[in-house]
């Protein structure tokens, strides 16, 4: 299980407000850890080259992440005062999301929280290449965050898959509940978990083999496929002591029936796993969750596989 004692903060230099950096602080007060904040920064027409660097533009380089540090400093500083350990660090990379993982490995980071970016027209969080990117490379869990304020209680929705019916692993299912708990019990908060399952799987699968009556009734094939997920689900849940009246088994799609049940709840975040095929092939991030991810209407935090390692080479950008 994760036990943060090491969080990543970072810090967009191009916009005033930073929920992320202020989500991050928070959890690291409740939960006793150290707090970092980075700016990770590049720019093209300063980078120069083996072939057409020069003093001048290595000089320019070096003032700009010496702003950027100043900047991250006076960030700190409020932080600090409030009792937060807070070390602050501006790097020049990129991609973006490559020089994150890279500082991640470096520091030995164990959660990277990040802003996501809102589009005020249609009320809800729009999740970057950044963050798709950090989703399917980023080898510590990620918490995504969305401008919202937490109710005094938080409600974090550990959505699970006890079936196994994207391929990933049963133990990830466990860690997603493990870390959940982990985190409600620091903040006062509470754990709910969430299943759905599709029930025309059922009927499709059902109808199209030939040994079984077309003329059976859909609702009894369907109150099987009930009967079979709720089995599974009941007993993962029990097992990690959700109580019957905080488990959510919905009969649905999952990208339209978990926004439903976040906003219901008034949910502080929902916690789900990267799904994988398995060891051998890449993570990825299907076409479901990409849905579900952008309409929930509250954080998320990502988990990834135990056995999950980053494809980002660890080969660095220096300034100088």
């Amino acid at each position: 299980m994760h036990e943060f004692s090491k969080i990543l903060s970072i810090i967009d230099p191009t916009v005033k407000e930073q929920p992320g950096m202020h989500r991050a602080a928070w959890l690291a007060k409740q939960i006793g850890a150290e707090l970092e904040l980075l700016v990770c920064y590049y720019n093209e027409y300063l980078s120069g080259d083996r072939l057409f660097d020069s003093p001048s533009l290595e000089k320019a380089r070096n003032e700009v992440i010496g702003s950027h540090s100043r900047h991250l400093e006076e960030l700190a500083e409020p932080l600090r005062a409030d009792g937060v350990v807070v070390t602050t660090s501006a790097v020049w990379d990129h991609p973006l999301y490559e020089g994150i993982v890279r500082h991640v490995v470096s520091s030995g980071s164990d959660l990277v929280v990040k802003d996501t970016h809102h589009h005020s027209a249609v009320a809800r969080a729009l999740l970057t290449n950044t963050d798709w990117n950090l989703i399917r490379t980023c080898p510590v869990p990620l918490w995504l965050v969305k401008p919202i304020d937490l109710e005094d209680e938080p409600v974090f929705i550990a959505a699970i898959d006890p079936m196994n019916e994207h391929d990933k692993p049963a133990a990830l299912d466990d860690e997603i509940l493990q870390t959940s708990k982990f985190i409600a019990d620091k903040v006062g908060g509470r754990v709910h978990a969430f299943h759905s399952y599709d029930p025309r799987i059922a009927v499709a699968t059902a109808t199209a083999n030939a040994y079984i009556p077309v003329s059976l009734p859909f609702d009894e094939i369907e109150q099987q496929m009930h009967e079979d997920h709720q089995k599974r689900f009941h007993e993962i849940t029990s097992f990690h002591g959700i109580e019957d009246d905080e488990s959510h088994l919905v009969a649905g799609l999952t990208h339209e029936e978990l926004p439903i049940v976040a906003d219901e709840l008034k949910a502080a975040a929902v916690v789900m796993g990267a799904v994988s095929r398995n060891r051998w092939k890449r993570l990825f991030i299907g076409a479901t969750a990409e849905r579900t991810l952008e309409h929930l209407p509250c954080d998320l935090l990502i988990i990834k596989p135990d056995w999950f390692q980053t494809p980002v080479e660890q080969h660095t950008h220096e300034a100088a």
